[in-house]
Order: structure tokens, then sequence, then C-alpha cells
């Protein structure tokens, strides 16, 4: 196949990506662990773009290299972890891609297991690539044993009890990639204040230039591009410094300007309610009066 034959290539079995990368077939049809360093390339290439239909863990070594905020650096090493869930569209690998360890897993695996409903609750499977985990020498060293342990139950011994140790090893890196990316947060304390100073500018900017007339309250999404960081880790990452996600950072910014605007002009509820991006008067009275237990009229009255 030809890059330019198709806009994106879908990776639909584990097969199918272990025979486009040049590995042998794999041991078990519904997960693998892949030495990134025995992938290559086939000679006629792949799509800029491609999709998998299972769940990819990565570990790179060489990612991005220390990461830099201002004059300090918070990150581990020069590797990371990146999440991927099934159907999300990324790049194709280099051509020479970097070295380090693939987990790729099919859904079905958890079929009739508890982890087949929790996996979704763990937010970086969302994150992009540049929001990777990067782990200090002591957190990789645990990531590696499991990597390790799931690896030698697909190799060694497929038996009655193979699936069991493997999805209790999966879910096990799940959560202590959670505990890792919440540390990375902390680490990031600078970094994380900059992006909480950009938010609050970004949405100053939005009501006082009458944005929220002409195109409504500003989404989840909206805020997110605008700053360029995934939703997903926004949210986290706002959750772990300040206690509130994104949605209710915008909401508090609403109630702001909201009083702001009862208490200091003389405009209706009705033309307040527009100006801030609601289509009815009605939802911005239940809306503020929901966070703030007042009507805005009862608000307004307050300051007569």
């Amino acid at each position: 196949m030809k890059k330019e034959d198709n806009p994106f290539y879908k990776f639909e079995s584990l097969s199918d990506f272990h025979e486009v990368f040049g590995l042998k077939k794999p041991s078990h049809p519904l997960i693998s662990f892949i030495n990134i360093n025995e992938m290559k390339i086939r000679e006629n290439g792949l799509p800029n773009t491609i999709v998998l239909n299972f769940y990819k863990i990565s570990y790179k070594t060489l990612l991005c290299g220390r990461a830099k905020y201002g004059q300090n650096y918070y990150d581990f090493g020069e590797g990371g972890l990146v999440f991927t869930a099934p159907n999300q569209l990324f790049e194709s690998p280099a051509d020479h891609p970097s070295s380090g360890h693939l987990l790729l897993i099919h859904p079905d695996l958890f079929l009739s297991y508890p982890l087949a409903k929790k996996i979704k609750e763990f937010g970086f499977f969302c994150y992009s690539a540049n929001e990777a985990l990067h782990l200090s020498d002591k957190e990789k060293a645990t990531i590696m044993s499991i990597f390790a342990i799931i690896e030698d139950e697909i190799n060694s011994r497929i038996d009655d009890f193979s699936q069991d140790v493997i999805i209790s090893q999966i879910e096990l890196l799940l959560n202590y990639s959670n505990r890792f990316y919440k540390r990375q947060f902390i680490t990031r304390k600078a970094v994380n204040h900059d992006i909480l100073q950009k938010l609050e500018a970004l949405l100053d900017d939005y009501f006082n230039n009458e944005k929220a007339t002409l195109q409504g309250i500003p989404s989840v999404q909206f805020v997110s591009e605008n700053l360029n960081i995934s939703a997903s880790y926004l949210s986290d990452m706002l959750r772990s410094f300040t206690g509130e996600n994104t949605k209710q950072h915008i909401h508090n910014k609403l109630v702001e300007k909201a009083k702001e605007k009862l208490s200091s002009s003389k405009l209706s509820v009705s033309e307040i309610a527009y100006q801030l991006g609601f289509e009815h008067p009605q939802s911005f009275s239940r809306f503020f009066k929901t966070k703030t237990n007042v009507s805005p009229l009862e608000f307004r009255q307050s300051f007569n």
C-alpha cells in the first residue's frame, strides 16, 4: 500500500499489526508484548495516520528528552509511557522507531471482567503523545517488573489462570500509572500555574469581547484546543492542581462575570444571559441559582 492510497490504515487485529511490522505471529490472539527494536516498516510503507482496534501502552526510551519549564527541569529520565485507546488516530511510527516496548491489548480480553468498564475511567488513554508519563528510575523499575510478568505469562504458560493473572497485572499497571501521573501533576506545579493563568486569560478575553454572545458558552473542547492540551489531560491536571475540572472552571468564570454585570450595570437579566452565551434567560437564572443559591434578581437586589 502506498501512503497516498488511503487517509489512514486501520489495524483490526494483533496479527495484522505483527505482519505489517515484520514480527512473528503473536503468541496470544488478544494481547501482545513487543520490543520496538524488532519492528520493521515494510517497504511499501504506511499512511501518515494509523488506527488501532485495540489498546496500546508504549514505553519509549527516546520519547522527547527531559522537559524544561521556565528555568527548571521537572520530569525524570528520557522516556515515557504513552497510552492510546481503540480507534484513536495517531501518526505512523518513523522508519527508525525509538527503542522501548509496546503492550497491545484487544478489548475482548476484558470481556466478563470488571476492568472492561473500569478501563474507561483512566483518562490518560485520551491524552496526547506530548502529555506522556515521564518516570523516575524507581517508577520505571515498577512498570518494567509488571511488563516482565505479563510477557512471561504470554510466552511461557498459557493455562486456566493465565488470563486472570494477565488482567490483574494490567489493572496494577494502570493503577500505578494513575499514581505516577498524579505525581507528575505535582512536580509540574510551575507549568500548571502557567496553564491556569492562560486559562483565566482565555476566559476573560472570551467573555469581555462578546465572543459568548456570538458563539455561546465556551466548551471544554474549545478551551483545551486553544491551550494546545488534550481535554482529558487539562481536566485531570486542573483537578489535581485546584480540585476542579475544566467545566467547573468555566462555570466559575460564568458566575464571576454574571455577578459583575448584575452588580455594576443596568442591563436586564435577559440581556446579561445573552451576553454570557445562554440561549434562554430561564437557563441562565437556573444556572445562577444552582451555583449561588439565589436568583439573579435577588443577587442584584442585595446591592440596592
